[in-house]
């Protein structure tokens, strides 16, 4: 590679989003804002900083993680959506080592009591508290986040929209110890196609995300961080202006990693769509118009999942 274009340092930026005062107008937020915009131009991710989350119920919702995935496979088989990927996923030979499980709208209570009495008809009051209350905090960081990406690229009269466009899903995530010394696929390399993804893991290491310069970053654990990373919808409602970071879980080892992902997501039936203020001679419309649902179900027919860009496919311009 020619010395003109360096190559990127092999860990993700960290940004720190702990202070209580952190509001749009303020110094502070304009750096921070400038921050998040170089990092995700950059890498597509960055680690967070973010301690609004108490330790009790960052310990307990690993603790909710175990009990949830201990269940019978025939009651993890009751979390059914229409949504692809928005259900149980689990026992595919090509990811031996993976289940998900998904929870819709997961920071409103009613939504995460609905889906925790389908698994515990008896209800389970401490799991739908836990899952509520940090899907809750999350949230907080992710609307603070778009803030300023929206804010970036000169979008503020933009800002109420997208928000009320989008809701939630939470993506919790096994992937059991493969009982080797050898390196085994935990999750095929891939790109979200959400808006925004917050990830946060146990102390088992496995994340790896994927630079521009085609290296691998591998993720170290932190319990008092969080891994932000956009989506192919965001790439594409900014008309390709961040990078949408392919990434990848490899397991080794005894010890089984817990995950989870606060994914913000179109509304169904919301068209996503650059704004004309984004589309320019030096800046050509990338996509059509497209809804995100039938995008989601383009990706995992067999085309979607041929193609190196199931974005590009579904609904890329092609260049004149």
């Amino acid at each position: 590679m020619g010395s003109e274009t360096p190559l990127l340092p092999l860990h993700l930026p960290v940004i720190d989003f702990s202070n209580q005062n952190l509001k749009p107008g303020e110094p502070e937020w304009d750096l921070i804002r400038a921050d998040v915009k170089k990092s995700l131009q950059d890498y597509g991710c960055f680690e967070a900083s973010f301690d609004r989350i108490p330790i009790e119920l960052r310990k307990s919702i690993f603790e909710s993680l175990e009990e949830l995935f201990d269940l019978p496979l025939q009651t993890k088989l009751k979390n059914v959506s229409k949504k692809p990927f928005h259900g149980y996923v689990g026992q595919y030979p090509m990811v031996p080592l993976y289940e998900s499980m998904g929870i819709d709208d997961s920071d409103v209570a009613a939504k995460v009591t609905a889906f925790t009495e389908k698994l515990w008809p008896q209800g389970n009051n401490s799991f739908s508290t836990t899952i509520q209350s940090f899907s809750k905090k999350l949230s907080e960081l992710d609307i603070t986040i778009r803030r300023m990406i929206m804010e970036s690229f000169g979008l503020v009269n933009y800002i109420d929209e997208h928000l009320h466009s989008t809701n939630y899903l939470l993506r919790v995530m096994k992937y059991t110890g493969p009982d080797t010394e050898e390196t085994k696929l935990g999750l095929n390399a891939h790109t979200d196609k959400n808006i925004v993804t917050i990830l946060y893991q146990n102390h088992v290491e496995g994340l790896e995300v994927q630079t521009k310069d085609n290296n691998w970053i591998k993720v170290k654990p932190s319990q008092d961080s969080f891994i932000v990373m956009i989506g192919d919808s965001l790439y594409a409602l900014l008309n390709g202006r961040l990078h949408s970071p392919y990434h990848r879980v490899l397991m080794t080892g005894t010890e089984t990693r817990y995950s989870l992902g606060l994914f913000s997501i179109p509304k169904a039936g919301h068209i996503v769509s650059s704004p004309d203020e984004l589309v320019d001679e030096e800046h050509p419309r990338l996509f059509k118009p497209f809804d995100h649902v039938e995008f989601l179900q383009f990706y995992y027919t067999e085309a979607g999942q041929r193609s190196q860009s199931a974005l590009k496919t579904y609904c890329g311009i092609q260049s004149q």
